[in-house]
């Protein structure tokens, strides 16, 4: 398969490295020390994967790389506006969108509610939806723990699920040729009849977790050791649950119980909290607060999350991770 990668970060790099490896055709855009390291040296992968180096054609001008027939994004949510602009020589008339991020995403709410307005949360003026409209998309969730400790440079440290579904729901042939493609390369593909519900079951376990961490610097184990926090955590996941069930995505698991497999991962740095210890922009907008955008469409009070919303972007506003 004809495939290309947007964004050579962990899980970028990650899927890149493993696709190539495989024998698919695949090519990335990335910018700066990435793209140099990527061109001279290809990307190094180290890990739970084992230990390979994968070359791939890589560039910043995707008019370079051309109509694909699947296009991969593995961005930060802050970065998909401005990369949806120069994204357009890659999607041919066939091409498939496959994001695999983390959060709330463009389609979410219009494969439900295509009458409905697109959250301005996540897509502000539906212009991602205009760029990537629904008929091009997959819904995808990953479920792999993966760092990149330099450019170029990929650490695999657990699991290799990825979860691919139609955004409205059922089988299709493209999802069963998506899942083949990756599971070629060694990732457990797994083709979901409704990939809404496994996109707001993920968020339902890491839409808390990553903001607290960025409030505190703390670690994970050290938040759910508090009582009062986890409590906090617990009001929150019982707000986005009514959430969900509204937007029909209910959840069956308890609180408690997502949160006591949280623990057996004992004390990890969020993504949140990397970014903030390093100064990046944070995912707030597509992990909390297009949640708390929904819940006002749909009736759901949520006091919590908005107050779990209003301090997170508080905090990071005053530390230039988030706009004003």
């Amino acid at each position: 398969m004809r495939i290309a990668v947007v964004g050579l970060g962990a899980v970028g790099g990650l899927i890149a490295a493993r696709l190539a490896r495989a024998g698919h055709q695949v090519s990335a855009l990335a910018r700066g020390d990435t793209l140099a390291r990527v061109r001279a040296e290809g990307i190094a992968v180290d890990g739970a994967s084992g230990s390979f180096t994968a070359r791939v054609a890589v560039s910043d001008d995707a008019s370079r790389l051309g109509p694909q027939e699947l296009v991969v994004i593995a961005l930060k949510a802050p970065a998909l506006a401005a990369a949806s602009e120069t994204m357009a020589p890659l999607l041919g008339p066939e091409t498939i969108v496959l994001p695999a991020m983390n959060g709330v995403p463009w389609w979410f709410m219009p494969a439900a509610a295509p009458d409905d307005p697109p959250l301005s949360s996540v897509d502000s003026g539906g212009r991602l939806l205009a760029r990537l409209p629904l008929a091009r998309v997959l819904g995808c969730v990953v479920h792999f723990a993966c760092s990149s400790p330099a450019p170029g440079r990929i650490q695999h440290n657990a699991g290799d699920r990825l979860i691919v579904g139609e955004p409205t729901g059922g089988a299709s042939p493209r999802v069963a040729a998506v899942c083949a493609a990756l599971a070629s390369a060694g990732f457990q593909a797994d083709a979901s009849d409704d990939v809404r519900r496994e996109v707001w079951y993920k968020l339902w376990g890491n839409m808390t977790m990553n903001p607290v961490s960025a409030l505190t610097g703390a670690l994970s184990d050290a938040i759910l050791a508090d009582g009062l926090i986890n409590d906090f955590v617990l009001r929150c996941m019982a707000e986005a649950a009514a959430i969900g069930a509204r937007v029909g995505c209910p959840i069956a698991q308890s609180g408690e119980e997502r949160l006591g497999l949280a623990r057996q991962l004992g004390g990890f740095r969020t993504s949140m909290l990397q970014d903030t210890e390093a100064g990046r922009a944070i995912e707030l907008d597509a992990l909390v607060t297009a949640v708390h955008e929904i819940g006002g469409r749909v009736g759901v009070a949520t006091p919590n999350i908005g107050a779990l919303l209003g301090l997170t972007r508080l905090m990071a506003r005053v530390r230039g991770l988030y706009p004003s």
